[in-house]
């Protein structure tokens, strides 16, 4: 997948605050990591023999994580289009600052060659692809090892579609595993534990049963919508926040559907992602001037909300947007 940053994010918890001015490899007092570590990613055993040094990571969430595990004197550089948006206000300002911006397109072998970099943290789809001959395989034929952000493992379902847990489990995973891989287990699961909690008050304001409105995600397209499916993070976002995913009998994360499934499912909202070159106004008055979705709930009582596109990959800013769309979707509920 691929938006601007949102500046207001006091909902972040203070322990995602706080972790990311460490900049330790180690955490104090924790010891050091054995040399050689074992994790699960994507349903496979993987071992990595030594602590990396020299991370290269590939698009804006995959890049927070590591700077949310105060991780960013471990990194060589990332790789973002420049449509992400203003990053002066971000919670991790210092790692933006630290670390090079080495593409403002996709990670390369050869610019992960000169990087020197020893470990890429990329995804399919967020990095990783066949096409461009860029994958974990090819990776490890240069004595380079990898980790599949968990979001894009792909599933066996077709050749290409992802997801093989729920969102949010899939983001608490990675920061395990990369907590227990960069020696900084304590960090990571503070992280998990407060965003676990931020989350669960979210739920506890939640709508009820037939209260909870019916949500549409739209990302991008004009002749086909470009949407999230139930292993995508806005599928477990809208869920948590009080909502309910439209599509979530389309077993994928990212993908595209037919308007007529969006005008058959009638949303009482719809979120907008946004990124890129056109802006999240553009999108709205699109769909609000579309002719077959007149009659769509969410059109008809103008009920569209804009998240940033970090807000909506798996990224350390999921619990944040599951707070803020929790409260726009409970004045929905008390207005229908």
């Amino acid at each position: 997948m691929r938006s601007s940053f949102v500046t207001a994010l006091c909902l972040i918890t203070t322990v995602t605050v706080a972790a990311t001015g460490c900049g330790a490899a180690v955490e104090a007092g924790g010891g050091t990591p054995a040399s050689s570590v074992t994790l699960t990613n994507c349903g496979k055993k993987v071992t990595y023999d030594k602590i990396p040094e020299r991370v290269v990571t590939n698009d804006v969430g995959i890049t927070e994580l590591m700077f949310a595990l105060g991780l960013e004197d471990r990194m060589a550089g990332f790789a973002m289009p420049d449509d992400k948006g203003d990053l002066s206000g971000v919670p991790w300002k210092e790692g933006y600052d630290k670390v090079a911006w080495l593409s403002k397109d996709q990670l390369t072998k050869e610019n992960v060659l000169d990087a020197r970099g020893d470990f890429v943290f990329a995804g399919w789809n967020y990095g990783f692809r066949e096409e461009a001959g860029f994958t974990p395989q090819a990776l490890e034929k240069l004595g380079i090892p990898s980790y599949v952000l968990t979001e894009s493992c792909r599933n066996g379902r077709t050749e290409t579609s992802r997801g093989i847990m729920p969102p949010l489990e899939a983001l608490y995973t990675d920061l395990t595993n990369l907590g227990k891989l960069f020696g900084v287990e304590k960090r990571a699961a503070s992280l998990v534990a407060g965003f676990k909690e931020e989350v669960a008050a979210v739920r506890a304001e939640a709508p009820e049963g037939a209260a909870r409105p019916k949500v549409f995600l739209y990302d991008s397209g004009e002749e086909q919508p470009f949407t999230s499916g139930r292993y995508a993070a806005p599928e477990q976002i809208i869920s948590e926040a009080g909502g309910v995913n439209v599509m979530h009998d389309v077993a994928d994360s990212w993908t595209t559907v037919g308007w007529e499934s969006v005008v058959a499912r009638d949303p009482d909202v719809i979120v907008i992602c946004d990124y890129g070159d056109v802006s999240a106004e553009r999108k709205k008055k699109f769909l609000l001037s579309y002719g077959p979705l007149r009659n769509v709930s969410a059109v008809k009582n103008r009920r569209i909300y804009v998240l940033d596109y970090v807000d909506l990959v798996e990224s350390p800013r999921n619990p944040s947007a599951i707070a803020r769309l929790g409260k726009y979707l409970r004045g929905v509920s008390k207005e229908r």
